[in-house]
């Protein structure tokens, strides 16, 4: 699979629209379904000319930490079996990546500080002088001080998600998690240097279109170079067992407004989508999203990182879900890329 290269763009036609609350909640309602995925997917056709970026994602611990009430690998959940890769798994998983020619990995886990920050940065370090590709990190609520080693290690991006910006959604949410402390972790993200990314999951359990269109408004604010959205989707072994799934109108709504609000940013089309009704992800990339992160995840570990039922639960190995991605990709009259996939709103500036 031959890389494609970075399509250019002209900043001067990337317009970002600004709407106001009531604006956004009407388009949350589906009052201007037509007008709302038409535009994004202009915008995301002149942001990426048709390509979908490819991330190789590698969930390298189900061990966490934390207890949120909507995760399944939430800490009081005994029911998980739980797994750890060693150093060299990660490498051997990372490598097999790079082989396949994808220009970005993301290293992934729940909020386990088994591993240690020494251990990461020799990671990054080792990763960097094996591959020319970047590095994506999701590790949770770490220090600033190992946020900063990282990213002087050779990390390009780090993606940690709020999931919402309504400070009472988010402690019923996340009850353990402190909510200042993690938008400080962003802003600090970004000040590193980071590629930098947050997100949100649509009809958590109490979410109001209200809170939605806020949170929308927040997140554009920030000038992020990467958003996520996903639709909630409830788990058996978790206190939101009993609560309705969202919507996937609803979260192709939110990434065709996300994408018409910040225009260079990265939107990936989440496997949640596909975990609720197949073929969603796919229509996400026409409605706004323009990244996909297939997992390789090893085969023996593989299906225990199980956030949300759906998740994982292909029976093709990491290559033969690549290659049937990309077949789904092109039939949709999209471009699958290889490249390293920088997001086209700030300048980058690598280390090392």
């Amino acid at each position: 699979m031959i890389p494609l290269e970075e399509p250019t763009i002209q900043a001067s036609k990337l317009k970002a629209y600004q709407f106001d609350l009531a604006t956004l909640i009407a388009l949350l309602q589906g009052q201007e379904d037509d007008w709302l995925f038409h535009e994004a997917k202009q915008a995301t056709e002149l942001s990426f000319n048709g390509q979908v970026y490819l991330r190789g994602i590698v969930e390298f611990s189900n061990h966490c930490r934390n207890d949120c009430h909507y995760c399944g690998l939430r800490s009081a959940n005994r029911a998980v079996k739980r797994y750890r890769l060693s150093f060299d798994e990660i490498l051997h998983a990372v490598d097999t990546i790079a082989k396949l020619g994808l220009g970005t990995v993301v290293l992934q886990s729940g909020d386990d500080f088994h591993y240690r920050a020494e251990t990461i940065s020799r990671l990054i370090g080792e990763i960097k002088q094996r591959h020319d590709m970047a590095i994506t990190l999701s590790l949770g609520d770490r220090k600033l001080t190992e946020l900063k080693q990282w990213r002087d290690a050779g990390a390009d991006r780090y993606l940690l998600k709020m999931e919402t910006f309504d400070r009472k959604l988010f402690a019923r949410c996340r009850p353990k998690a402190d909510f200042d402390e993690r938008l400080a972790r962003l802003e600090y993200l970004q000040a590193l240097g980071f590629q930098t990314g947050s997100g949100i999951i649509t009809h958590l359990p109490g979410m109001t279109d209200e809170i939605l269109a806020r949170d929308l408004q927040i997140l554009s604010r920030m000038q992020l170079d990467m958003l996520a959205c996903g639709p909630f989707i409830a788990h058996s072994q978790t206190p939101f067992a009993d609560q309705p799934n969202g919507s996937i109108l609803t979260s192709h709504r939110v990434s065709a407004i996300l994408r018409l609000m910040n225009p260079g940013a990265n939107i990936p089309a989440t496997s949640s989508l596909d975990a609720l009704s197949q073929g969603a992800r796919e229509l996400a990339l026409k409605r706004g999203c323009n990244v996909i992160m297939p997992s390789f995840t090893p085969e023996a570990v593989y299906a225990n990182y199980s956030i949300y039922p759906g998740k994982n639960t292909a029976n093709h190995h990491g290559q033969q879900r690549l290659t049937q991605l990309c077949q789904q990709l092109y039939a949709h009259g999209l471009t699958p890329s290889f490249t390293r996939g920088d997001a086209k709103r700030n300048l980058y500036v690598p280390r090392h």
